[in-house]
């Protein structure tokens, strides 16, 4: 089976989808095969199931495609300074791959995007660690090596990249927020290929 990076996000209104995609694109370019994953919509009501293939866009996650990654790039918006519910609830049925130690040693590093430059994007990347430090994953963050860190007016943090959408999600990432995006997914692919030829 090839090696592949997972980019593993979920995505209201498309600006944490465009961000997988670049980061996407930043793996590509340090030479790893990505594959891009996404987690289905909660509902409080439960009428019917989700279908287990969306009928568009990037197909849900599996615990295989989690466990079988050499490497993760995890994404969520913003919901008031934490992850989105529906990103937690998929994390929080990922037991299984804790018992057995499936992600001990893979590096990865999280993405975020919120409404406004003060809604809780760098908390919100802290509240993706703590399942990736349970899961024995190793973190990485996004270093001011990169000038665009120290540049950018809208999103970007030494904890992972982010975005400002606007008060209406309507603002799309800023040329510094896509250069990050691309820096972070390469230093993850650089990352795995390194600890892979040294295994």
């Amino acid at each position: 089976m090839q090696s592949y990076v997972l980019v593993l996000y979920y995505s209201k209104y498309g600006s944490t989808k465009e961000m997988a995609h670049l980061i996407a694109n930043g793996i590509e370019s340090a030479g790893m095969a990505v594959k891009i994953r996404t987690v289905p919509n909660l509902s409080t009501v439960v009428k019917e199931a989700e279908p287990s293939i969306p009928a568009e866009g990037d197909i849900y996650c599996t615990l295989d495609d989690l466990a079988n990654c050499s490497g993760l790039a995890l994404g969520s918006p913003t919901r008031f300074g934490n992850m989105a519910s529906e990103m937690k609830y998929f994390w929080d049925q990922t037991t299984s791959l804790w018992l057995n130690g499936a992600l001990h040693q893979k590096p990865a590093c999280v993405f975020t995007s919120s409404g406004s430059m003060h809604g809780g994007q760098e908390s919100t990347l802290l509240t993706m660690l703590p399942p990736l430090f349970h899961h024995g994953m190793m973190i990485m963050g996004l270093p001011n090596a990169n000038p665009a860190l120290s540049n950018t007016k809208s999103g970007g943090t030494p904890y992972g990249a982010s975005h400002v959408s606007g008060p209406r999600h309507d603002l799309g990432l800023s040329q510094d927020e896509k250069v990050l995006c691309e820096e972070q997914g390469k230093r993850l692919g650089d990352v795995v290929k390194k600890l892979q030829a040294n295994s």
